[in-house]
């Protein structure tokens, strides 16, 4: 039997959903997970594997974030013996990149540093000194790395593509459903197919746009619809959630789902699902396939997406989805108003023509990254700036093998 690869991954906190799916998919992949990073209000979490906490951070406080890593590195050294254990270090976003190429050239010298990175931060998309100054940052440390890990083909092309001339050895991994947690999938509540049309919006709220065209929708067109949100909104969002949603008719916040069987129970209840993110619009927001995309195809709630977004072009591959021409109240309103009960179960059914596989992770995939992971080494990054110099790349790891 081969050995288990260990993979020290620093993440930016513990709590994330990304951070424990991406735990288990290694774990079902064939490797051992030390986690190492911080943690948000409080030091709970349901990982399974060795935990080391470096602290706590306040969400949508970057300051406060540089502070706590820059405090992680000068007290790096605790943790020495479990960093150096490690066969590959995989840094989630590009505070825990700088930590983990630190770690790596203290502790653990010729072995691979892979970058993972599942938003692009508004800031770096800036123009000003700030957005260049953090780009520069972030091509210095990617010349280091040995893969890059992202979550859409969107991010690939349309930010680090045109950012950066060199980038290393590159996997896209969406964020699917994991099946360690993926229930079967539930009949749907009995709902009539007609007005009001139920729409939910559930998974991390941040998004103030969302909230202001359902509002607009159910304020101008009563009866038409009605949202369920569930899930936790973002203090730097939404600091006081419950007088945000209150008081809007046709608009119910219930609050946090306690696990995924809740939420699949949540999709079936819904005639569409929100997965619709204006928060960095014409950046991330246009280029990231969220979550729960796929939780909403795979439990059959029909997604609701403006076309011209990643999200929009995904669900225009398999022919599906509610997809707006414009992102705007009058729009929706439009579509909902000529949705009859045919049409309705017509786009609900083209749900079931998607292949599972697009939704949910499969093993080979699992063991796809961690392949990923261990394999490379310096030599093998590529250049993808200069042919001749990948070409050399290839023929040093053909010789060396």
């Amino acid at each position: 039997m081969s050995e288990r690869t260990k993979v020290i991954y620093l993440v930016p906190y513990f709590t994330h959903a990304d951070v424990e799916r991406r735990v288990d998919m290694l774990q079902e992949g064939g490797a051992d997970v030390t986690v190492i990073g911080f943690y948000r209000d409080t030091a709970d979490h349901s990982l399974a594997g060795k935990v080391i906490p470096l602290g706590e951070t306040h969400d949508g406080n970057f300051p406060q974030r540089i502070r706590a890593v820059l405090k992680a590195l000068l007290h790096l050294g605790r943790h020495a013996t479990e960093i150096g254990s490690g066969h590959v270090i995989m840094a989630r976003g590009l505070e825990m990149l700088l930590l983990g190429a630190v770690a790596r050239r203290r502790y653990l010298p010729g072995r691979p540093l892979i970058y993972e990175c599942l938003d692009i931060h508004r800031f770096m998309t800036q123009q000003n000194m700030l957005g260049r100054l953090l780009r520069r940052i972030e091509g210095g440390l990617l010349s280091k790395t040995h893969g890059l890990v992202t979550s859409s083909s969107g991010f690939l092309r349309e930010y680090f593509r045109r950012a950066y001339a060199r980038l290393p050895r590159t996997m896209v991994v969406e964020n699917k459903v994991f099946p360690g947690v993926a229930y079967d999938r539930p009949d749907k509540a009995d709902l009539l197919p007609g007005p009001p049309w139920r729409i939910g919006w559930f998974g991390v709220i941040r998004c103030r746009r969302s909230l202001e065209i359902l509002s607009d929708v159910a304020r101008r067109a009563p009866g038409l619809i009605e949202v369920i949100i569930a899930g936790r909104p973002t203090t730097a969002v939404f600091d006081d959630a419950e007088a945000a949603f209150s008081g809007i008719p046709g608009i119910r916040y219930v609050g946090p789902f306690a696990d995924e069987e809740e939420l699949s129970r949540l999709f079936a209840s819904v005639h569409f699902a929100w997965v619709m993110d204006f928060l960095e619009a014409g950046a991330n927001s246009d280029w990231l396939l969220p979550n729960r995309l796929y939780r909403a195809v795979y439990y059959s709630a029909v997604p609701i997406c403006f076309a011209d977004v990643e999200t929009g072009h995904w669900l225009a591959e398999r022919s599906a989805g509610l997809r707006l021409d414009r992102p705007d109240a009058d729009e929706l309103i439009a579509k909902l108003r000529s949705m009859t009960p045919a049409l309705f179960r017509a786009v609900q059914e083209r749900l079931d023509h998607i292949p599972t596989r697009d939704l949910v992770t499969g093993t080979d995939e699992c063991q796809n990254l961690v392949h990923f992971l261990r394999e490379p080494s310096a030599r093998q990054v590529l250049d993808q700036g200069d042919p001749v110099a990948a070409q050399r790349s290839k023929r040093r790891a053909e010789v060396s093998n």
